[in-house]
């Protein structure tokens, strides 16, 4: 028998991790199954429930994140929830207060500083950049607290959640249509789901990859780190060591090789907290600590003996530099640490894990309407690999650009007197001294392409069939640092840039993104551009696709209260820019021409593969 996704009975034996029964279903049907719930995953549920779509989401796990895992939750990403209302909802059990104020590099958490650095947009001459680039703040949310939200938005809008279900295989029919073999970790049952779509979801170990056979590009790994879950009170120290990262470094005393240098970063303000142990170069990855080794290696760290401390959990990971060649095969699509594998440097992981999901969503929903050709899925890989192989590269090169923060405060020797030596020439009175201090002041500096990458956050250019570049010519060059500054345009495949606009009589400000979005296409225009308007009603009613129309200047739809859109529209005021529901570019006109409704239809066809 058959069974659809949204008539799961609870406690109908292996579906639901309950005794056996004669009742065990031989096969559930869904349009939708992704593996793995979470960022990618679960993210990939909530945007697809925005559409209205229908599923089910397993995951192999027993809960969500138990470890806290990933924390940053940067702009982009935070722009697709707020799509989906959860924005809000993130702020309110995000980390209050500065907490993302500064990284710091030091002996100890209790004791000296060698040196700080601004970090998230903190940075007073930074802070114009980061307003620019999008309504959006940076939040501090443990991966712990953020799978929740997603899974419990996603549950109560369409998706059926199933834990402790491993996916063992797919079988592809003849019809087109997946069988996907599921073990029920409980009983050890297995259970087969027949689907329209299968999502790899399903992390680094991903057996979906796996089964695809999806060649990974690897480049050589920088080794072995060791996460330790602590609980200690900081609270006493914390407030004048506010920041968000603390690099734990004692250059001038013997350290235990498997904690040659440590970042913490907190998990719970002030009392739990991750420490993350990197090994001394050349150490190699076959060290096995034992649980006082770990603990003395913990009270180092903190720097005061009288301090209580509480290991909670030790875990080990490789640092790894992997990304797939291509996401997707057919009607089966990979995302998130699946085919993008690096360390959390820059901040990188999860938020690429969600935006891949909302890159992902719209298309499958689309096409799911007969509202786009099922061409436009292949796009999808198109336009996420290249993000995928650039963000591994620069979140590897974070780790990389500490190197000379190392050298500089006298890490890198193996000998002690060495290290002492070179040490103690940063509070000298000498040529050596001038030069050390110099070189730590350029070494801390550069570490702002981890700290104030902006630019690697927002500065995707995508190049598919579903960005229509027929109009355009040479695309201008990125800034000069595309890792630090973004790109604010609105040419085709960039993404919408974000201003602030109002009502004629003012209201609460909202962003041009709060415009796009919502499922739907958008056009955007100005003073002079009423048949765009008109174009696009027209368009929308041809095909059946929702295209809404905007205007934004003096005295139209929307005021540009600050003339920010004037400044970043790089159009003419009668020119237009067509917005994908993703709220990327996806065709503009710069100025008014003749045909506008012949020339939108032309657009709208070419993207959607009509």
């Amino acid at each position: 028998m058959t069974i659809d996704s949204t008539s799961l009975p609870n406690g109908s034996g292996a579906i639901n991790g309950g005794n056996a029964t004669s009742s065990k279903p031989e096969m559930i049907e869904t349009d939708l199954l992704i593996i793995g719930a979470g960022p990618a995953g679960a993210a990939l549920a909530c945007f697809l429930a925005q559409h209205g779509l229908k599923g089910i989401m397993l995951a192999s796990t027993p809960s969500t994140a138990d470890t806290p895992r990933a924390h940053i939750t940067n702009m982009a990403a935070l722009e697709c929830l707020r799509d989906i209302g959860l924005e809000e909802e993130c702020k309110k059990v995000a980390v209050k207060g500065d907490s993302m104020q500064h990284t710091r590099w030091c002996r100890s958490m209790t004791g000296e500083e060698f040196t700080r650095i601004y970090s998230w947009g903190n940075d007073p001459a930074r802070a114009g950049d980061y307003d620019a680039a999008s309504p959006c703040s940076h939040v501090d949310i443990p991966q712990t607290v953020l799978e929740p939200i997603l899974v419990q938005h996603a549950t109560h809008n369409g998706f059926h959640c199933r834990f402790d279900s491993t996916f063992l295989s797919f079988e592809r029919q003849s019809d087109g249509s997946l069988i996907s073999n599921i073990q029920d970790n409980l009983t050890k049952l297995t259970y087969k789901i027949k689907s329209k779509y299968l999502f790899g979801c399903d992390g680094a170990r991903s057996q979906v990859l796996r089964q695809l056979k999806i060649p990974l590009v690897k480049k050589p790994g920088q080794g072995l780190a060791t996460n330790c879950l602590v609980k200690v009170d900081l609270s006493h120290a914390i407030k004048s060591r506010m920041g968000n990262l603390h690099q734990i470094m004692r250059p001038d005393e013997e350290v235990r090789p498997f904690a040659w240098t440590t970042v913490v970063r907190m998990v719970k303000p002030w009392n739990e907290w991750m420490f993350i142990m990197l090994p001394t170069p050349g150490a190699g990855v076959d060290f096995s600590p034992s649980q006082e080794e770990y603990m003395e290696a913990c009270k180092a760290i903190v720097g005061d003996d009288s301090i209580p401390i509480e290991i909670l959990g030790i875990s080990k990971w490789f640092i790894n530099e992997i990304v797939a060649e291509y996401y997707s095969d057919g009607n089966i699509f990979c995302l998130g640490d699946a085919v993008h594998r690096h360390p959390p440097f820059n901040g990188l992981g999860s938020n690429t894990c969600i935006q891949d999901a909302y890159n992902l969503a719209w298309k499958i929903s689309y096409v799911m309407k007969g509202k786009a050709d099922s061409s436009i899925l292949k796009t999808f890989s198109h336009e996420r690999q290249p993000v995928g192989e650039s963000i591994v590269t620069r979140a590897n090169q974070g780790l990389r650009d500490h190197i000379p923060v190392w050298e500089a405060l006298g890490m890198m020797d193996p000998s002690l007197e060495v290290r002492k030596k070179e040490f103690a020439e940063l509070s000298a009175a000498t040529p050596e001294g001038v030069a050390r201090r110099q070189k730590l002041q350029n070494a801390v500096n550069n570490t702002s392409h981890e700290f104030h990458g902006v630019g690697v956050e927002m500065n995707q250019r995508y190049v598919s069939k579903a960005v229509y570049l027929e109009d355009e010519t040479t695309r201008p060059a990125l800034p000069e640092d595309p890792v630090l500054h973004h790109e604010i345009t609105t040419f085709p495949g960039s993404r919408l840039p974000h201003a602030w606009l109002n009502t004629k009589s003012p209201g609460k400000q909202f962003s041009t993104i709060d415009l796009a979005g919502h499922g739907v296409f958008s056009l955007f225009t100005g003073i002079g551009g009423e048949e765009w308007k008109v174009a696009a009603k027209k368009v929308s009613k041809t095909l059946g696709i929702e295209i809404r129309p905007y205007s934004i200047g003096f005295g139209q739809d929307y005021q540009d209260v600050y003339f920010d859109w004037a400044k970043r529209r790089d159009i003419a005021e009668d020119g237009c820019v067509l917005v994908r529901p993703d709220r990327f570019v996806a065709w503009r006109s710069h100025g008014i021409i003749e045909s506008p409704e012949e020339r939108l239809m032309k657009v709208m066809r070419s993207v959607l593969g009509l």
